[in-house]
């Protein structure tokens, strides 16, 4: 059997769910973060009353699940390309760096301090400097995002340069 066609659907697949990821952070970055970060702790108050039946923590766990397996395919499925294995072995790396271990050990530190501790545990200076901490260690995360997207897409462009052309019937 030809591996032509789960190839095609794995990077179309990591290109698809890392787009996604990014631009459900670049929307967050836009939308969100300048009425969640503007004056804590009042702002970050108002987001708790905000963000109550569906927040980001509903969202981007399981898109990046998504990331994740389409990077694992899409890696296992290139491997014998070495000019795709590179990239989308970078992209994998890329996101779970930027958006996983980053995350697990910035973010969600802080998330517990902004959002889940009682209101009243912390002073007014200290979620005033974590809500600092948070917007500028964001940027990793947007980062991340936008490198992980673009090495994915990048891998696509050279499968769709180099894929064997599909035969009338072959693979059905």
């Amino acid at each position: 059997m030809s591996l032509t066609r789960p190839t095609w659907v794995a990077l179309i697949a990591l290109v698809w769910t890392s787009m996604l990821s990014f631009g459900g952070v670049a929307a967050e970055t836009v939308m969100l973060y300048p009425n969640i970060f503007a004056d804590p702790p009042a702002s970050l108050e108002r987001a708790r009353e905000f963000v109550v039946a569906g927040g980001p923590s509903d969202y981007f766990p399981p898109l990046g699940a998504g990331v994740v397996l389409s990077s694992v395919a899409a890696l296992l499925l290139t491997w014998r390309h070495p000019r795709l294995r590179w990239w989308t072995a970078a992209a994998a790396v890329t996101f779970f760096a930027c958006e996983f271990v980053f995350s697990a050990v910035f973010f969600w530190p802080r998330n517990e301090i902004m959002f889940v501790d009682p209101l009243g545990t912390h002073s007014a200076a200290e979620l005033r400097q974590v809500a600092a901490e948070f917007v500028a260690g964001h940027w990793v995360r947007v980062a991340g995002g936008a490198v992980t997207a673009v090495l994915a897409f990048t891998a696509l462009l050279r499968w769709a340069r180099t894929a064997p052309p599909a035969r009338a019937g072959a693979e059905r």
